[in-house]
C-alpha cells in the first residue's frame, strides 16, 4: 500500500514519538525541520484555570513556524507534525482537544489507550490521518475496525508504556492481514535499527527515548544525563506506577527510595497514571526509557541526532545492498 502523503517523502522513515511532559513545540519544530515527523501529547499543553488555552497557542506556533520554514526552504520542506490524544476515560479534556486539533488541521493524529470511532472521524474531518498504538494483534484489529488509518506496534523494549511481544512476532502477525501504514516502536536508537524495522515489514520507525537527551527536550538535566549513562540493563518493566506495564530507568526508581529489582505488581484494573500519592509519580519522579539507550552517548540538539540517524540509516542500506 502506498503511504499517505503525511508519511511519504520524509528524510528518513521516522516518527519522533510523543513523550509525556518532555515533548514541546521546540522539540517538535526541530524534528520536523530536520525531516522527521515530530509529535507531542495534547495533554502536555497544560494551562491553569482562567488562562488562555495553551494547546491552541502551541498549534498556532508550530503551524506558522513550519509554514515559514517551508516558504523559505521549498526544496527541503519540513515534515508534518502529529498530536497524541489519550483516549482513556480519565482524559476529561479529550472532546475539547479534538476540536482544537481539527481547527488547526493537524495532519497526523496518534491515539493511545483506547480506540474510538469519533476520534478517527474528527481527524478525517480536517484531512488528517490517525495512527493508533497497540501492543498486540487483537488490539490492532480493533483499532482498524474502528476507523484508524494505521498502526504503531509498541513492542518489547519500547520506552514508557510498552508491550512485551517481540517485534518479529508482532509485525509478522499484523502484516498477515493489514497492509496499511505501520510504525514500529521498541529499542530503535540508530540507523541500522530503522532499516531493520523496514526489513521486518514496518513502514516507519517510532523513536522516543533518544530525544529525551536533546537540548530542546523538556526534561530535567539529571534525566538527560541518566539516559546518556544508562544501557539496556538499567531498564525495568513494571506496572506499579500507573497500572499499565512500562519501561523505566532503574536509577530513577532507586533514587525514589525503592528497590527496582523487587517491585510489587499493581492492580491492572486501576489505572492511576501517577495519581496515587503513596507512590512516586511516573514521568515526574520515575523516568521512562526504552532499552535502546545504549546508543545514546551525549546530549545534543535534536537536528544533530537526526543527522546521525540519517547517516547511519543510509550507510546501513548501502552496506546491505553491496554485501
Amino acid at each position: 500500500m502506498t503511504l499517505p502523503t503525511q508519511l511519504a517523502n520524509l528524510r528518513i522513515p521516522v516518527i519522533g514519538s510523543p513523550l509525556f511532559i518532555i515533548s514541546n513545540p521546540d522539540l517538535v519544530i526541530a524534528q520536523c525541520k530536520a525531516g522527521i515527523v515530530g509529535s507531542f501529547p495534547a495533554l502536555n499543553a497544560r494551562e491553569k484555570e482562567g488562562e488562555p488555552i495553551l494547546l491552541d497557542a502551541w498549534l498556532k506556533r508550530i503551524t506558522e513556524e513550519l509554514d515559514r520554514h517551508n516558504q523559505d526552504n521549498p526544496d527541503t520542506p519540513a515534515a508534518p507534525f502529529a498530536v497524541n490524544q489519550i483516549v482513556h476515560r480519565s482524559n476529561t479534556r479529550l472532546e475539547r482537544d479534538l476540536e482544537i486539533c481539527a481547527k488547526w488541521k493537524v495532519p497526523i493524529w496518534i491515539t493511545s489507550l483506547g480506540a474510538r470511532v469519533e476520534v478517527n472521524e474528527a481527524a478525517h474531518s480536517c484531512g488528517g490521518i490517525t495512527l493508533h498504538d497497540i501492543i498486540n494483534n487483537t488490539f490492532a484489529k480493533k483499532a482498524i475496525e474502528k476507523g484508524a488509518d494505521g498502526l504503531i506496534a509498541v513492542a518489547a523494549g519500547a520506552g514508557g508504556h510498552a508491550g512485551a511481544q517481540s517485534p518479529f512476532a508482532l509485525i509478522s502477525e499484523i502484516r498477515e492481514w493489514f497492509d496499511g501504514p505501520l510504525a514500529l516502536s521498541g529499542s530503535i536508537a540508530n540507523g541500522k535499527s530503522i532499516l531493520a524495522a523496514q526489513a521486518l515489514g514496518a513502514d516507519l520507525a517510532y523513536i522516543g527515548s533518544p530525544f529525551i537527551a536533546t537540548d530542546e527536550a523538556n526534561a530535567q538535566p539529571d534525566y538527560k544525563q541518566m539516559i546518556v549513562e544508562s544501557g539496556a540493563e538499567d531498564i525495568v518493566y513494571s506496572n506499579l506506577f500507573t497500572g499499565v506495564h512500562g519501561n523505566y530507568l532503574k536509577p530513577s526508581i532507586a533514587r525514589a527510595g525503592m528497590d527496582p529489582d523487587n517491585l510489587e505488581q499493581s492492580d491492572p484494573s486501576k489505572m492511576n497514571f501517577g495519581a496515587n500519592r503513596e507512590k512516586p509519580k511516573s514521568w515526574k519522579e520515575i523516568w521512562g526509557s526504552g532499552q535502546g539507550i545504549g546508543a545514546i552517548k551525549e546530549i545534543q540538539p535534536a537536528a544533530q541526532l537526526i543527522d546521525r540517524l540519517a547517516t547511519e540509516y543510509h550507510a546501513a542500506k548501502e552496506a546491505l545492498c553491496n554485501g
